[in-house]
């Protein structure tokens, strides 16, 4: 039976895609958002018997929003968008709050999603995740740090959660797809058919494929200041531990780690040079009570109750190589360099090479994985070989 465009079934007797219905209903009602579903629900019992009920029903339970005329339309018009959207694709779902699919970590918050749009695998929403955040405007060191988390982590079972970013979300999603059996979940801040940004097109595309794509807001909907936190809030609600590699003091990845915190889940941060700017939030993270680790072992050991096996990434593929087999004056020259960023004139300074001579070794280590060229003609000594691709 098919729920009619503008009737609402009796509650008791609707079928699965009539609830459905109802839900998006209650989705695309102007005014409404998550704390308010959750007020409906608290004083309705379920989204039919909200919908049942007039204005004045709904300013009983502290719900004042229209509901008549234009807004009725422009509702009934993004349901059935989403629905020829759902029916579109197999590989498209929308999970409302009360699907038995509905992850259990994310139903655990006070105000959870009225529902889900997802794009891919929707099992991934039952595994173990971690999210793994951090800058868009990330080091090259911070990027390897993203990437070989990843992908230890998700060698060991873990699906690795993210936002599609630019910067640290991005390696992060690489790194598990590229692990054996790896899997990753962006939450996105678009409706479900949207890119954002534009960029990563390709990257959502192989998400959807090899993984999900999850999404708070109907069909069509673009990205807006507004939805990042709100998107923030599910990345830490999905997971089990949030993971912040690289950060500002004043950033989205320390909203996602204050809200994994507020939420009871695990905080991580990887400490990084005092000098550098995205490696102060870590720090202050770290302050606050966030532990700080060196590997992926760090995390897996801290959720192996969760897990139920002992915290243990496989051997590690991306490290460096022997420093022994490096000619000496390659090994002088990362010596003198360190491990922030560094201009070619400080580094002359540091090594006392000529400039074809500095020059010509900063290709070939840069050939091997061992440093990369930043803007403005900087150069950084990178811990992990050569970046998958």
């Amino acid at each position: 039976m098919k729920a009619s465009r503008s009737g609402t079934p009796d509650p008791a007797t609707e079928t699965p895609r009539e609830r459905l219905r109802d839900w998006l209903r209650l989705l695309h009602t102007p005014g409404l958002g998550p704390r308010r579903v959750a007020r409906l629900l608290e004083g309705f019992g379920t989204p039919a018997a909200a919908l049942r009920s007039d204005a004045r029903g709904w300013a009983s339970v502290g719900v004042a929003t229209a509901r008549e005329g234009d807004a009725v339309s422009t509702r009934e018009a993004g349901v059935e968008a989403d629905l020829a959207w759902l029916e579109r694709d197999d590989r498209h779902h929308i999970l409302a709050r009360d699907d038995p699919a509905y992850p259990p970590l994310l139903a655990e918050l006070p105000d959870p999603p009225p529902a889900l749009y997802l794009v891919g695998d929707p099992d991934l929403l039952r595994r173990p995740q971690i999210a793994i955040v951090g800058s868009r405007e990330a080091t090259a060191q911070g990027l390897r740090h993203a990437e070989r988390f990843a992908g230890a982590l998700a060698a060991a079972g873990l699906t690795v959660t993210s936002g599609l970013a630019l910067g640290i979300d991005a390696a992060a999603h690489r790194g598990a797809l590229a692990a054996p059996g790896g899997s990753t979940v962006a939450v996105v801040a678009t409706g479900p058919d949207r890119v954002y940004p534009s960029a990563h097109r390709r990257l959502a595309h192989r998400i959807a494929d090899q993984g999900l794509l999850v999404s708070l807001w109907p069909v069509g909907t673009l990205a807006r200041p507004g939805h990042f936190p709100q998107r923030n809030r599910v990345i830490s609600g999905l997971t089990l531990g949030t993971l912040v590699v690289e950060a500002a003091l004043r950033s989205g990845s320390l909203i996602t780690a204050r809200l994994a915190a507020e939420q009871g889940r695990s905080v991580y941060a990887i400490p990084g040079s005092i000098l550098s700017p995205v490696s102060r939030g870590c720090h202050h993270l770290i302050q606050q009570g966030a532990q700080l680790v060196e590997s992926p072992d760090d995390i897996l050991e801290d959720l192996a109750d969760w897990l139920g096996v002992p915290g243990s990434a496989p051997p590690d593929t991306a490290a460096p190589a022997d420093a022994a087999s490096l000619d000496p004056e390659h090994e002088r020259v990362l010596t003198e360099m360190g491990f922030d960023p560094i201009g070619l004139e400080e580094l002359l300074q540091r090594t006392g090479l000529t400039v074809a001579a500095l020059s010509s070794i900063l290709v070939l280590l840069e050939l091997n994985g061992r440093v990369a060229l930043l803007s403005h003609g900087r150069y950084q000594r990178l811990d992990a070989g050569p970046p998958k691709t």
